[in-house]
């Protein structure tokens, strides 16, 4: 089975700083892409920033500038560093990555369990 195990959520105050960790385990063959995902109360789930197999990365206009997304290729962990934290950017935040598993020549997508980022006033 692939698991994906996120870290680092909290409770932080606006302008602060926190980084948040995906580590990927299983029968991986290739992971294609690497991806952090949101969900505000009441709001539709939105695609924060992603870093495919090629290395390039795209983020959404509001945190661009603000937000890093990296990732250790050894250790198969996808980081997003969040700086200059609004409290906008309070929502649950997923981990998402589309991987090839080991046997198994087709892709699939896994989600983490998510973990609360809370930006207060």
């Amino acid at each position: 089975q692939v698991q994906l195990v996120e870290s680092g959520g909290g409770l932080v105050q606006a302008g602060g700083s926190l980084r948040l960790s995906c580590a990927v385990s299983g029968s991986i063959f290739r992971i294609n892409a690497m991806a952090w995902y949101r969900q505000a109360p009441g709001k539709q789930r939105e695609l924060v920033a992603s870093i495919t197999r090629s290395s390039s990365t795209n983020y959404a206009d509001s945190v661009k500038g603000r937000f890093t997304i990296s990732r250790d290729n050894a250790k198969k962990i996808v980081y997003l560093q969040m700086n200059s934290l609004k409290p906008e950017d309070t929502a649950v935040y997923y981990c998402n990555t589309e991987v090839v598993r080991t046997n198994l020549p087709i892709p699939y997508t896994y989600w983490g369990q998510g973990t609360q980022v809370t930006v207060s006033p």
